[in-house]
């Protein structure tokens, strides 16, 4: 049998020599189990192993297509994510209004690697020098994973900056959490506000801000305003005028992944919906939710949704010896293999999606911009490269020619370029951007659960619930909570909360001189 256990994890506190300390974890070649090391070095691989960093779009189809290209007697395959799920970006604005399940935009680990080895923790650490990464767990100590072949691919991170009020009021649209997080707070701010008669109170529950007009942020407002305004027929208090939708952006104009004219399209149709557009305008302030902007424009909104950009997962640029450029990100070359500022190829490694500059061959002098098109298609190329390399065979440059760009724009209404030729708007474009997306997805689960919910959708609408204690489910409980004495103990009865409404004697008989155990009561 071929050797693909983890043998050389060890705690990241100890000194290497100290193996007497050290955890390791050994696993079969699906599963892993932690065993006390018998010596001071960890035992030589029969196959080399490569640690895949990250989950995510890169991480998941580079892994898998390298398990289709090299057999477990090839290599050993170790994907490091601190979630268990891939989170499909591009349907996260459909999701959050409801068109989309929240389980159906994520594919989980354990079951899209079959065949491949799965640690849940932090990357924290990369010491490529001594092909050693060091993971966090969300429980227990820190361990390293040692490797001798790198993948990163970490993504990105929201990009904030040190706005007053940012980090208290806003929230971001970079993970699943976060878009159901968006549908329930703008719901229940729908549902409290139909309950109140403050004019200038509902004026500011019904008022939701989106910070960064780029695909994420323009997409984000128009689904859930889209969803938002459908919503309306449900209360009798509230009316389409009632609800105001802001759009705050530093750059003249939105969406800059399509043309000038294309975008100016899409900008006029949000307007007709009534969604206000704050052009050349930066957020400046949004204490206790009252929004300033750079332009002097004020108002008070419980909603600021934060879309403003995305930067390389810090950890690249802060704890690894991976050289970057000035943004944080991987420098590579076309054939994804890190290089250093030299133009030195960095053995072994290698790097692509968000958190790489993945050189673009076909526009001399640019990057791959850092969306799901390149990400899975970069992927793809990584995986086949290194699969030649270990093969002996020289790796192939990655070029991918921009098939198009799709937006949707709420339900029925979208934005598509397709092959710098075809300009579609409407029902149309949004067709082709569920198309697109729906197969892109990964695993054929995941798909049909997809169609089959939009079917569902189809014929009997959206499900416009808000599920906003899901995000703090003890809080009721809380509140509900007696405080313990502090003089004294309490004594508890057998009988139950029924029997004592049946008996009518009301709440059960508390003792505060003696605590006695419920089976013991009498």
């Amino acid at each position: 049998m071929p050797q693909n256990d983890l043998t050389s994890v060890d705690r990241a506190q100890d000194a290497p020599e100290v193996t007497s300390a050290a955890t390791q974890v050994a696993s079969s070649p699906t599963t892993a189990t932690a065993v006390a090391p018998q010596a001071a070095s960890p035992r030589p691989r029969k196959v080399p192993r490569v640690v895949v960093l990250g989950g995510g779009s890169v991480g998941l189809y580079a892994a898998r297509r390298l398990r289709k290209k090299l057999g477990r007697r090839e290599a050993a395959i170790v994907v490091v994510d601190p979630r268990p799920y891939m989170t499909y970006a591009p349907f996260l604005p459909e999701a959050a209004a409801g068109s989309i399940d929240a389980r159906d935009v994520v594919a989980p680990h354990r079951r899209a690697l079959k065949g491949i080895d799965v640690l849940q923790g932090k990357v924290v650490g990369i010491d490529h020098g001594d092909r050693t990464v060091t993971i966090r767990p969300e429980e227990g100590d820190d361990y390293s994973v040692t490797y001798d072949h790198l993948i990163v691919g970490l993504g990105s991170v929201s990009r904030t900056l040190p706005i007053p009020g940012l980090a208290e009021n806003a929230i971001g649209f970079k993970n699943v959490e976060e878009a159901i997080a968006v549908r329930n707070h703008v719901i229940n701010r729908m549902d409290v506000a139909s309950s109140t008669w403050d004019a200038e109170l509902r004026r500011r529950m019904l008022t939701f801000t989106f910070v960064g007009g780029g695909f994420a942020g323009v997409e984000a407002l128009a689904e859930i305003e889209d969803m938002a305004r459908h919503a309306t027929r449900n209360y009798a208090t509230i009316e389409e005028k009632d609800l105001r939708f802001v759009m705050i952006e530093g750059a003249g104009r939105i969406l800059p992944e399509l043309s000038e004219p294309m975008a100016e399209w899409a900008l006029e149709e949000l307007k007709k919906r009534g969604i206000e557009f704050h052009l050349n305008t930066f957020l400046s302030s949004c204490e206790n939710g009252h929004v300033v902007t750079s332009t002097g424009v004020e108002f008070d909104s419980e909603t600021i949704v934060w879309t403003a950009g995305v930067k390389a997962n810090p950890v690249l640029k802060e704890d690894s010896d991976l050289p970057v450029d000035k943004l944080g990100r991987v420098t590579v070359r076309p054939t994804l293999q890190v290089e250093d500022a030299d133009g030195n190829l960095v053995p072994n490694a290698w790097a692509a999606g968000d958190c790489a500059a993945v050189p673009d061959v076909l526009n001399p002098g640019k990057f791959c911009p850092p969306n799901a098109q390149h990400a899975i298609r970069e992927a793809t190329r990584l995986a086949d490269n290194l699969a030649l390399e270990l093969h002996g065979e020289a790796p192939v440059e990655y070029r991918h020619k921009n098939v198009g760009t799709v937006a949707s724009l709420g339900l029925y209404k979208g934005v598509a370029e397709l092959f710098g030729v075809f300009k579609l708007r409407g029902t149309l474009a949004w067709l082709m951007h569920r198309g697109y997306h729906v197969m892109a997805m990964p695993t054929g689960n995941r798909k049909i659960r997809i169609f089959v919910g939009w079917m569902g959708q189809f014929l009997m609408g959206r499900e416009l619930v808000s599920l906003g204690s899901l995000h703090d489910p003890r809080a009721e409980f809380r509140a509900a909570s007696v405080p313990p004495k502090k003089d004294g103990a309490v004594k508890q009865t057998a009988q139950g909360s029924a029997a004592a409404a049946q008996s009518g004697d009301g709440e059960p008989t508390v003792d505060a001189d003696e605590r006695t155990p419920a089976s013991q009561a009498s």
